[in-house]
């Protein structure tokens, strides 16, 4: 005997209009409860939706002061070097009184020898190497030896590339 489900529906008529009546009922509360919870909390909702409308204005604020506006651009530059053999300018050498010893010591440091290799290559005490960079670096006007090595360049008292 087969039970068609329509006819499972009419049985169960009074049960089901029941329960649809007891969620309408609960939808209707719930519509109260949630429109008297905003009367009653009025002002602290509209306090929190000024919060977050401030929030959301200081983050874009944010991301407009912090965005860089300017785009970086790499320009790539030939550099020329002379290929022609390396002239040490006297003149600048004799203006500036350095000495021969002072010029093998700038020469080693240009090589990248320490204070200490260039006493045992040039078979001096470490403090003699320590008085002739002192005095290399006030006659060509600088502090430190990477600055003493690029201006040695500049003034041709050292070739470019060093062997």
């Amino acid at each position: 005997m087969k039970v068609l489900p329509f006819k499972k529906i009419k049985e169960y008529k009074e049960l089901i209009s029941y329960a649809l009546a007891m969620a309408a009922f609960l939808l209707v509360l719930r519509w109260l409860e949630f429109r008297f919870m905003i009367l009653q909390h009025q002002y602290e909702l509209y306090v929190g939706l000024i919060a977050a409308l401030f929030l959301l204005f200081g983050i874009w604020l944010a991301n407009k002061i912090i965005t860089p506006k300017t785009n970086t651009i790499f320009i790539e530059k030939e550099v020329l070097i002379n290929s022609s053999e390396f002239i040490l300018n006297e003149e600048e050498l004799f203006n500036r009184k350095i000495s021969k010893r002072e010029l093998e010591v700038l020469t080693l440091m240009a090589k990248g020898l320490s204070n200490q290799e260039i006493a045992t290559s040039l078979f001096v005490s470490l403090n003699t190497v320590k008085t002739h960079s002192a005095k290399l670096f006030d006659k060509l006007e600088v502090k430190r030896r990477t600055q003493a090595i690029e201006t040695a360049k500049k003034l041709q008292l050292l070739p470019t590339t060093l062997e």
